[in-house]
């Protein structure tokens, strides 16, 4: 049985394993405000965005670019992102978990894999899946180089021929206790994504009415350049913004889901402090009655 020496030492133990989680909790918290703000900022940039290719697609006729060839799928390149640390719950094995299942269900068309964080790296590593690249300690600190970096490396292999379709996983952040897991399609950038049903603008009607989403009015922009050029430039610019959403997304819901976790393993450990306090007591109070028993039983003896 347990000593009072053995609860002592077990309930100072779990008093300072406590002390860390909430100092992890807290850090998570701080991150995830910085984190949270840009992931927010960078949605109507890319709503934006898709707005004017779809202004733009719907003014342009057999308009041709290497980022537009459709093939069929006989390469697949995936793009899985996790985080470079755990303690966050089941948000890297959540990611880890639908890449895999995607990289079976293609395993025909010759999968490769773009691995960014350590979690997903180490994991696909062991499983002897093949690596395109790998980017670590890139998504506690994202930067827009790193996304146009990555961007421009998936785009080149799409360009020569090397992928026929890329794609990426991620967690999309919605709220502190949820995230979404999100599969997309990144190329090849299919038109009908953004064209939908829309339609030009009728004069008189306002700019900013329905600019955006399916079957939205069109904006009647005016272009300096020909839309087919600005068209051209404005696609790779489209694929390093869903690169760099992607990645702040990710982040913002790393740090939700360790501030989650953290808070959830602080109060778990109150609550065995709680259950070994009362268990120390008990036996304390045990040893207490012993020995007046004893004392007692001694007095009547000698009595």
């Amino acid at each position: 049985m347990p000593t009072l020496l053995d609860f002592r030492r077990r309930i100072r133990s779990v008093k300072n394993t406590q002390q860390i989680t909430r100092a992890m909790k807290f850090v998570a918290a701080a991150r995830l405000r910085r984190a949270q703000e840009k992931a927010l900022a960078a949605r109507p940039y890319a709503r934006q965005m898709a707005s004017v290719l779809r202004s733009a697609i719907a003014r342009v006729e057999n308009f041709q670019h290497p980022l537009l060839t459709q093939r069929p799928e006989k390469r697949v390149l995936l793009l899985v992102l996790t985080g470079d640390r755990g303690l966050c719950g089941a948000f890297n094995a959540n990611v880890l978990r639908r890449a895999l299942e995607f990289l079976r269900q293609h395993k025909q068309a010759l999968p490769e894999v773009i691995p960014i964080g350590k979690k997903g790296r180490d994991t696909l590593r062991k499983q002897d899946w093949k690596f395109a690249v790998e980017y670590i300690n890139v998504t506690t600190r994202v930067e827009f180089s790193k996304a146009q970096e990555i961007a421009a490396f998936v785009m080149g292999r799409y360009s020569r021929g090397e992928s026929d379709a890329v794609y990426i996983v991620y967690n999309e952040f919605k709220s502190i206790l949820t995230q979404i897991l999100t599969l997309e399609k990144l190329l090849p950038i299919e038109p009908e994504s953004f064209a939908g049903t829309a339609k030009p603008r009728a004069p008189g009607e306002g700019a900013g009415e329905h600019a955006s989403g399916p079957g939205a009015t069109l904006v009647d922009y005016l272009y300096e350049q020909p839309p087919a050029q600005i068209l051209g430039r404005l696609l790779p610019k489209h694929v390093e913004i869903q690169v760099f959403r992607a990645m702040l997304e990710s982040s913002a819901a790393e740090h939700a889901a360790r501030m989650t976790a953290m808070d959830s393993a602080t109060n778990n450990a109150a609550e065995v402090i709680e259950q070994l306090t009362l268990h120390m007591n008990k036996v304390r109070q045990a040893a207490i009655t012993k020995e007046i028993i004893e004392v007692v039983s001694g007095a009547v003896s000698t009595a």
